[in-house]
């Protein structure tokens, strides 16, 4: 059994392990100490314990309480993800290189710090400024809630998930006109295909050179099937309790969700007060991990009367939300900027938080060249206080972050990041043979041949 874990601010102590030289490889990468390097080799409860004696994960187990030697069963994996949790959390560190997810994998990770004033490892003090629990947004309770059941329309016909409006495809560079009432189909089209822009070079990947692409590159060549990669139904889910990561997940219903916190779960003759029993039952974290007990006591004030909850229903193009829980929640998102002013939801009335078509039309404008910026697709619900009111998100008891991904998905292909491609997709590369490498070394003298306009017999004669 563990001892009890221990509250330790991160950014001083990682700092001086960087600078102690005690761990292998712990090391700064820049004269400025901005950028330093971690070894992150890959750990499993089967690694020899030899290997993992000496490490910077082992020791912030042992300095947060996190785990006991002599006492704790060695686990380097869990050691390893307690410390890339922390510095997740933190403000202050920034992940810049993941060596882990390159093919083939290099050990090691490069975070850059970051100054910010004040406690920002994810750990408030205990005298932080709390809200008053009379200022908390809490409707007064009423014996008999009005029913709902009328306003409330479970999805029947197409789902957000079965549409995709044709003016997307095939190509972003499209001249159709955006309209509202766009064709539906209620099958996917695995044969239509969309062309991507060419994707580009990162420093981690190594510079791309004109020969890679080739003097005028094939459409057909960068054709991928939108359809069948992209998982349009899905709505990603982040809990933040006063900044810190509470849980997450994903949602896949293609009906929506209910976010709630309690036992009671929707029946077939409850829908005015639960919802469909359709959607799919999303529970709040409990408050158990705060370690700041004012801040447990204010979230529990407002988790006990989140029974009834929230509902995000998708419908056709668009995600709307229904509040039924006695806590008023505020919110923003596209077209609801968190410079405005409180942006309250009425009890029981469906508003639109989201449109795929209107975040369509932004990303087609941004990729012409028309707007200056991809188009937000963020939605933040807050419960319990006033939201926006030019305060942070990370002081607010409670916040619900929802990204719908197909939203983040075409942002991230758009704006040449692709980095959900390799979250989604694992790699499987043998490591190189004779053959492979006699085959490599063939391939490079085709691109100097052609770098210097000599025709191999390889390579057919282009007019």
């Amino acid at each position: 059994m563990s001892v009890q874990p221990r509250r330790i601010r991160l950014k001083p102590w990682l700092l001086a392990q960087v600078n102690s030289s005690r761990y292998p490889g712990l090391q700064w990468l820049s004269p400025d100490q901005r950028l330093f390097q971690i070894p992150w080799k890959h750990a499993t409860r089967h690694t020899p314990a030899s290997d993992e004696e000496n490490t910077i994960f082992k020791a912030w187990a042992l300095e947060t309480g996190k785990y006991q030697e002599g006492v704790d069963e060695p686990d380097p994996a869990k050691w390893k993800a307690n410390l890339r949790c922390a510095l997740n959390k933190s403000r202050e560190f920034q992940l810049k290189y993941d060596g882990t997810k390159e093919t083939p994998v290099q050990p090691y990770k490069i975070y850059e710090v970051f100054e910010h004033n004040g406690n920002t490892d994810g750990v408030d003090d205990e005298d932080e400024e709390m809200p008053n629990l009379m200022e908390l947004t809490i409707n007064p309770r009423t014996s008999d809630p009005p029913s709902f059941s009328s306003q409330f329309t479970l999805s029947t016909g197409g789902t957000f998930g079965h549409v995709i409006p044709t003016p997307l495809l095939p190509a972003m560079t499209s001249d159709l006109p955006m309209t509202s009432d766009l064709p539906m189909t209620s099958d996917l089209q695995p044969q239509v295909q969309m062309v991507l822009p060419p994707p580009v070079a990162s420093a981690a990947s190594g510079p791309m050179e004109a020969s890679d692409l080739g003097d005028a590159p094939n459409p057909e060549t960068c054709k991928y099937d939108l359809l069948s990669s992209v998982p349009l139904t899905d709505l990603d889910l982040k809990f933040q309790y006063r900044g810190r990561t509470a849980g997450s997940l994903t949602v896949s219903n293609p009906q929506g969700c209910r976010l709630y916190y309690g036992h009671l779960e929707p029946t077939p003759e409850q829908v005015d007060l639960f919802g469909p029993v359709s959607l799919q039952q999303v529970r709040f974290p409990g408050t158990a991990d705060l370690q700041n007990q004012k801040q447990r006591f204010y979230t529990d004030a407002l988790l006990d009367v989140m029974d009834r909850g929230l509902i995000l229903e998708i419908w056709q193009q668009d995600i709307y939300a229904v509040r039924l829980c006695q806590c008023k929640v505020f919110w923003s998102g596209p077209g609801v900027p968190e410079q405005g002013p409180p942006n309250p939801m009425e009890r029981e009335k469906k508003i639109k938080v989201f449109s795929l078509n209107d975040f369509l039309q932004g990303l087609i404008l941004f990729q012409r060249g028309e707007a200056q910026n991809p188009p937000p697709f963020e939605i933040y619900f807050c419960f319990g206080e006033d939201w926006p009111d030019k305060k942070p998100k990370e002081k607010k008891l409670i916040v619900v972050q929802v990204v719908p991904v197909v939203a983040r998905i075409l942002t991230e292909m758009f704006s040449g990041e692709l980095s959900w491609s390799t979250d989604s997709i694992r790699l499987q590369i043998s490591n190189p043979d004779v053959k492979d490498q006699t085959v490599e070394q063939f391939k490079e003298l085709q691109r100097l041949l052609q770098s210097q306009h000599i025709h191999g017999p390889w390579t057919p004669n282009v007019p």
